[in-house]
């Protein structure tokens, strides 16, 4: 296989795992350090206007790109036991230019793998062993999904995998069924599940709908679609314990979830505090805290300590992304592109905003104070939300009174070169601090 080459120095090092459709990439998390911004007008790339102002190199430990080394395209992991599990996915034409990978729909599949070229396939590599991160041998799960996923959305619920089929790269490439199953690890089975509304039998979703992003709360699934025939979304809601699909209506303010939890907001929940969420809403970081009871308001606090208060400013960017990193410590990730110098042999460069940060919770942020009943205030750091965000323009807003104090442990944005012409978009990321199974008791 062909993977960068660095020495191993040390004790293992605290890795954030990060997947593309094309790569899969380990961060040395021991690395990233707390870069200053003084001024966004600044942002140059390969020839600085300030001697303050520095772009670094992603601290990459190790990156796999798994289309040359033979594996699907776009496929989705989930984590489990220590082992990243990676799933569907579509197998490019043999022979087509690695620049034509970010393009797949102009490349085409290769017809003898998997169904047609898309994968039914599960890959293992075990976190558990030492010599995972420098080796990064994937290898082949002996159990197979019962159909073909590309780009699948994967999540963990309950104990369980649920995998339903994504949006194929080829408008006339039919989705093979079942396109929504779950899988058992206690007995390493597949089951299917119900047939999605939104997929017909046989169809292909890239001529009548396409998943454009979901989120989990609870027990239950919600999924954003187009409908290419008309161009409206659509939101549908699948429960694990029901095991029934609805329809959801086409508006999100009608949803039964606030909307920080509905697709398009990404966000995860700080460990140790089952009531703050972290999210992003455009380009801001945002924090949420969750009432204890209905009567309360759920309140929320930009996040400006580890904001790239110039980022949405300066660079075109794509959907962020949160990672849980251990108790009361998360990530903020957010890819993007800046215009390279005349001349540059790319038009532009990749590069990705990148944050760590500990929560504490304030005195004042209890069940009691919530109770209380703050009263919202619209800060200026909202009103920029509003001016960047197509969705819920009005809905959110600060308070004066912080509920959280934010430690800032890094914070920069850092060259993605390593990605070449694959374009920033990150399909999931986590944390993994190498634990030796033999000195668990």
């Amino acid at each position: 296989m062909k993977k960068t080459v660095m020495a191993l120095e040390g004790q293992p090092k605290p890795l954030l795992w990060m997947a593309t459709p094309q790569r899969l990439i380990a961060i040395d998390m021991s690395k990233l350090k707390i870069n200053h911004y003084e001024d966004a007008s600044k942002l140059k790339i390969n020839h600085y206007e300030s001697r303050d102002f520095e772009i670094h190199s992603l601290p990459v430990f190790r990156m796999l790109n798994l289309v040359e080394n033979e594996f699907p395209f776009g496929m989705r992991f989930f984590i489990r036991d220590s082992k990243l599990y990676m799933v569907g996915g579509e197998k490019p034409r043999r022979g087509a230019s690695p620049k034509l990978y970010p393009h797949l729909k102009n490349v085409g599949h290769d017809e003898l793998f998997g169904d047609r070229g898309l994968s039914p396939y599960v890959y293992v590599l075990d976190l558990t062993r030492l010599d995972s991160s420098t080796d990064l041998d994937l290898l082949k799960h002996h159990t197979s999904m019962l159909a073909a996923k590309p780009t699948p959305i994967v999540e963990e619920i309950e104990g369980k995998i649920y995998v339903l089929s994504g949006t194929p790269s080829q408008s006339h490439c039919l989705l093979p069924t079942p396109m929504f199953e779950v899988y058992d690890p206690l007995i390493e089975q597949w089951k299917p599940l119900d047939q999605p509304p939104f997929y017909r039998e046989g169809c292909s979703n890239c001529q009548e709908f396409e998943v454009i992003d979901h989120s989990v709360l609870g027990t239950t699934i919600y999924v954003l679609t187009c409908n290419l025939m008309d161009d409206f979304y659509h939101y549908y809601s699948y429960n694990v314990n029901e095991g029934n699909w609805k329809f959801l209506g086409e508006s999100e303010d009608k949803l039964p979830v606030p909307y920080h939890f509905t697709p398009m907001f990404t966000g995860k929940f700080v460990p140790g505090y089952n009531d703050i969420y972290i999210f992003f809403l455009g380009d801001i970081p945002y924090a949420a805290l969750i009432p204890s009871n209905d009567r309360s308001p759920t309140r929320y606090q930009a996040l400006n300590e580890v904001d790239g208060a110039l980022y949405h400013r300066q660079v075109a960017s794509y959907s962020g992304l949160v990672v849980q990193l251990g108790e009361h410590e998360m990530c903020i990730m957010k890819p993007g592109s800046v215009q390279a110098k005349e001349g540059s042999l790319r038009p532009c460069h990749i590069i990705l905003y990148m944050a760590t940060f500990k929560v504490e919770k304030l005195l004042h942020s209890s069940s009691s104070a919530q109770d209380r009943g703050l009263k919202l205030l619209r800060t200026a750091d909202a009103s920029d939300v509003s001016q960047t965000s197509s969705h819920h323009d009005n809905d959110v807003q600060d308070i004066r009174a912080p509920f959280l104090s934010i430690t800032c442990l890094s914070k920069g944005f850092y060259y993605l070169d390593e990605w070449g012409p694959e374009a920033s978009y990150i399909c999931s990321a986590f944390f993994h601090q190498f634990v030796n199974p033999r000195n668990v008791r």
